[in-house]
């Protein structure tokens, strides 16, 4: 299991994570956009959300540093912009730490089955403090 840093940017991931790949000398980065995901038509996406960044990730020294931009009309504060992800491959795991957290706290997403995931899941903890988990094969 590891818990990773989670950036979220508000338009502007796709250059962030550009310039970090750059600054720290990492390997091009790999990032999907909203766009990219398979369409929902009980969601259909804005085309304002087409081109922003819905994940992409680095390797930085060792630690694996993550990214996304926001949602369209999803509220953006610099410096409430980081969350924590604890990323696991045992989904029993995944649910002890989520309901755990839960507690006193408030569920963005609950655990559920995504397109890149069989297990993924957000809350904030009674602390304030966002968590994301996601289940890796």
């Amino acid at each position: 299991m590891a818990i990773n840093v989670y950036l979220t940017f508000n338009g502007n991931c796709r250059e962030a994570v550009e310039f970090y790949a750059e600054a720290f000398g990492t390997e091009k980065p790999q990032i999907m956009a909203f766009g990219d995901a398979p369409p929902n038509p009980e969601y259909p996406l804005p085309e304002e959300a087409k081109h922003l960044v819905m994940h992409a990730r680095l390797t930085i020294n060792g630690s694996i540093v993550m990214f996304s931009d926001t949602f369209p009309g999803t509220p953006f504060t610099a410096g409430n912009n980081i969350s924590l992800s604890v990323v696991s491959k045992n989904i029993d795991e995944i649910k002890t730490y989520f309901n755990k957290l839960k507690e006193g706290g408030n569920v963005g997403m609950d655990l559920q089955e995504t397109f890149w995931s069989k297990c993924y899941g957000q809350l904030t903890d009674k602390f304030g403090i966002p968590w994301q988990f996601n289940y890796e094969e």
